[in-house]
């Protein structure tokens, strides 16, 4: 289910509502239907792409192996 965010015209009121299906939203300040949709934007975390992207070496430890050759592996 998607969240959007929500401006409402009756009050002014910005605000996040995850929306189902058809249901149509409505403030939650003064319960008014006239909402004009923002232009939403989405965040990745460090977490999801953790698992998809190799990291390189730091380049702190000064291992003499060279770059790769951590530690701390």
């Amino acid at each position: 289910m998607p969240i959007f965010e929500y401006d409402c015209k009756g009050c002014g009121t910005a605000f996040e509502q995850l929306v189902q299906g058809a249901a149509e939203p409505a403030c939650p300040s003064c319960a008014s239907t006239e909402l004009e949709k923002k232009l939403s934007s989405f965040a990745v975390s460090a977490g999801a792409m953790a698992d998809r992207v190799p990291a390189g070496p730091c380049g702190t430890c000064g291992d003499p192996r060279g770059a790769g050759a951590c530690a701390m592996n």
